[in-house]
């Protein structure tokens, strides 16, 4: 791609441009679009003509400000069905949008590159927000001293290995309620009460694999496993559907010593004092000294 080159044409009195977007959906999948009323090949990637897909006039500005603009197109089978969209599939995709010189399309600029935000669908059209690179910039982030761990299970800072035998399971549905929230799996067995509470369910197989969701409850029920789930898999899902279970955490400092045996990478502060010791007064019974007053005494003689 030379940019001179693509320069050149622009300033020239007659111009062969349209416009090419790449996708990329979180599950690895990468889709290519183009209004031109020809196929485009970008980067390696084929961008389709005649998919209906076109843009709203970006309104970008420069400094920290957020780029605004939408993404507008017609639901088709081959490119973009209304079940990924309803699944929730091209959430969050990665969009690179290119002004392209189709007679030579190695000449382009990048216009827009961010990711699909909200995406509204109306009959057979939908329209997907588009978000900037800046957009992270307005989520609030950092820590807090909480007495309960602030890492995600399994990630860097917790460090813990959830491939290991025994903290994760692979079944096969047997029965679900309406809503697919609950689900049970006959003869499961192996593992303690609540042991995936708090944990995740990602679906291996069927319509709805690579979606996931986080799980609510976990119980025996004679002798099948319930997992109730914190809102619907959007995707159908059917008996005999595999699917992975992986344990949850409850933050806890004691859950974190004996269910992982992780505790020198625990994140929280277990033994901070909470807000009653604002409040604190001589109690009967309480050395009363003008000595330093114990951790002990400071939470009430409750300490995890």
């Amino acid at each position: 791609m030379t940019a001179a080159a693509f320069d050149l044409h622009l300033q020239g009195g007659t111009t062969t441009v349209c416009r090419a977007w790449v996708l990329l959906r979180r599950d690895g999948t990468v889709l290519g679009f183009t209004d031109h009323d020809q196929p485009l090949t970008i980067d390696g990637i084929v961008c389709k003509a005649d998919t209906g897909l076109n843009a709203l006039a970006l309104q970008q500005a420069t400094g920290l400000s957020v780029d605004n603009s939408e993404a507008v197109g017609a639901l088709s089978d081959d490119a973009i069905c209304e079940a990924d969209l309803s699944a929730g599939r091209f959430d969050g995709a990665e969009v690179r949008v290119w002004l392209v010189n189709w007679a030579r399309p190695e000449e382009r600029a990048e216009l827009f590159r961010g990711t699909l935000g909200e995406v509204v669908r109306k009959g057979a059209e939908f329209r997907a927000e588009l978000r900037g690179l800046t957009e992270p910039l307005n989520q609030i982030t950092g820590l807090a001293y909480t007495r309960t761990c602030n890492a995600v299970l399994g990630d860097g800072r917790c460090g813990f290995d959830l491939s290991q035998p025994g903290y994760f399971a692979e079944w096969e549905v047997g029965a679900l309620d309406r809503d697919q929230r609950v689900l049970e799996f006959p003869g499961a067995a192996g593992f303690d009460p609540r042991w995936f509470e708090g944990g995740r369910l990602d679906v291996l197989t069927g319509q709805a694999a690579g979606l996931w969701v986080m799980i609510r409850g976990d119980r025996q029920n004679g002798s099948a496993r319930q997992i109730e789930l914190w809102q619907s898999i959007r995707a159908p899902l059917i008996a005999g559907d595999r699917v992975r279970l992986t344990a949850g955490c409850d933050k806890r400092a004691a859950t974190c010593r004996a269910k992982f045996a992780n505790f020198l990478n625990f994140r929280g502060f277990p033994h901070i004092p909470g807000e009653d010791w604002l409040t604190a007064y001589p109690r009967a019974g309480q050395p009363a000294d003008g000595g330093s007053r114990s951790l002990h005494d400071l939470l009430g003689g409750i300490v995890e």
